[in-house]
């Protein structure tokens, strides 16, 4: 089975953007500013045989403040940017209580059922909570970026880390190969 490492979008792959101290999407594709490093990092593990998978939560679609178009072309152009193998995303808000949505491990299945992925020997790394609940309830070990925006934790991270950079490089390190 193949081994992957899920990658939450907006955060980690990108440059979140912060108000009030609180995280938001980049809402054109003019605002979308690639994580410094994330290209080397991400294809250091590619190299390493991991199957690399953005997974993310956009709510906004949900809620009609940015349209599937929008959040579609930004995917497109950081697919275009990194060496990401497939795009698994969530338009749905809390209220429609999917299997989807982060902390909910559905992105997470439904990739390991389509690709044959191991859970067990995959990891997910996100910025928030929800990310890493995620994580938790798919099996895979999970690694915190920042400080999760002090939102706190239902629980906690097998590792937190500063940059994706450290993520990439503690992922390589806490691995077996296939």
């Amino acid at each position: 089975m193949t081994r992957a490492v899920f990658l939450d979008r907006d955060g980690v792959l990108n440059e979140a953007i912060v108000r009030d101290g609180n995280p938001y999407p980049p809402v054109t594709v003019e605002q979308l500013v690639v994580i410094p490093g994330a290209a080397d990092s991400l294809k250091l593990l590619h190299n390493h045989g991991f199957r690399l998978i953005m997974v993310t939560n956009q709510p906004d679609i949900a809620r009609g403040k940015i349209s599937r178009e929008v959040v579609e072309e930004i995917n497109f152009h950081l697919c275009q940017a990194l060496p990401i193998d497939a795009v698994e995303m969530c338009d749905h808000d809390d209220a429609d209580r999917c299997e989807c949505r982060k902390p909910q491990p559905g992105m997470l299945l439904a990739a390991a059922r389509r690709d044959g992925i191991d859970l067990a020997r995959s990891f997910l790394v996100g910025d928030r909570w929800r990310d890493i609940e995620a994580g938790k309830r798919a099996g895979c070990r999970t690694i915190l970026i920042g400080d999760g925006y002090a939102e706190g934790l239902k629980s906690p991270p097998d590792v937190a880390v500063a940059t994706l950079v450290d993520a990439a490089n503690w992922i390589l390190a806490h691995s077996q190969e296939p």
